[in-house]
């Protein structure tokens, strides 16, 4: 069975109260959704902020971006810090925190933990839907006292990342960090909910040679690419080296060394 093709779905917006349908209409007509109709998939604004969940039965829960609460507080607090295989991959040092350009930013944990760490990270997600949940979550992490120095390194930009790093106005990212959708046909891997609502959504990234090629061409300093353990590499030049961890690893193409500024 494939997967549905994303420009098909139906996406209808629901405010969760009433006391939110003037901040959902705004979203609505911002993202051209229907408030009403039969639906596959419903953009939700409530107490909790924005939240996209799949309809229908035996869907999983919603997804919302939450910076502040969760998984990605014990992740900020207990995570490993400077340790964690993402921090060395993209080049993290004493007194080395690289300008990070996450070029596929998804949900924005990745760039959550850079940024937390010290990193500027400039954030690009080209599905309007998974952008929006992102500029909510980052709006309510700026109203929090303990993240909101976090949330100020983290820098949205909503497109195609192909195209925006042809044509960058802004100052040269020193490190790329790519996540490419891998396309798996394995059901256990799409058991998490982030994964059943990516997946028919943004379909995998039959241009990631595309995206390794632009980012090789804009960053000053090094690439670096997430991909399952056992995954093949992007087509197109060899990665220098590799860090390789239990499910995932990091393919590493280095341009010049990072030095302390």
């Amino acid at each position: 069975m494939h997967d549905p093709d994303p420009a098909t779905l139906r996406i209808r917006a629901d405010a969760l109260a009433p006391v939110h349908e003037a901040a959902l209409r705004a979203w609505a007509l911002r993202l051209g959704l229907p408030l009403d109709g039969e639906a596959d998939f419903a953009l939700q604004l409530g107490e909790e902020g924005l939240q996209l969940v799949e309809l229908g039965p035996g869907a999983p829960g919603p997804v919302r971006v939450d910076f502040v609460a969760g998984a990605t507080a014990h992740r900020r607090l207990y995570g490993g810090g400077s340790g964690q295989m993402i921090a060395k991959a993209v080049g993290l040092q004493p007194g080395i925190r690289p300008q990070v350009l996450d070029a596929t930013a998804g949900l924005g944990k990745d760039a959550f933990v850079l940024a937390s760490l010290g990193c500027e990270v400039t954030l690009v997600e080209r599905q309007p839907l998974i952008a929006a949940l992102l500029e909510d979550g980052l709006s309510r992490a700026a109203r929090d006292a303990e993240v909101a120095p976090i949330a100020a390194r983290m820098h949205l930009r909503t497109g195609d990342a192909v195209a925006l790093m042809a044509a960058w106005d802004a100052p040269v990212p020193q490190v790329i960090h790519l996540d490419p959708m891998f396309p798996h046909r394995d059901k256990s891997a799409l058991v998490k909910k982030e994964m059943r609502l990516f997946r028919p959504l943004v379909g995998d990234d039959p241009d990631a040679p595309a995206l390794l090629a632009a980012a090789l061409a804009l960053a000053s300093h090094r690439v670096v690419v997430k991909r399952p353990r056992k995954a093949p590499c992007i087509d197109g030049p060899k990665p220098g080296y590799a860090l390789e961890g239990k499910s995932s690893r990091y393919d590493i193409y280095p341009k010049k060394a990072l030095d302390k500024p």
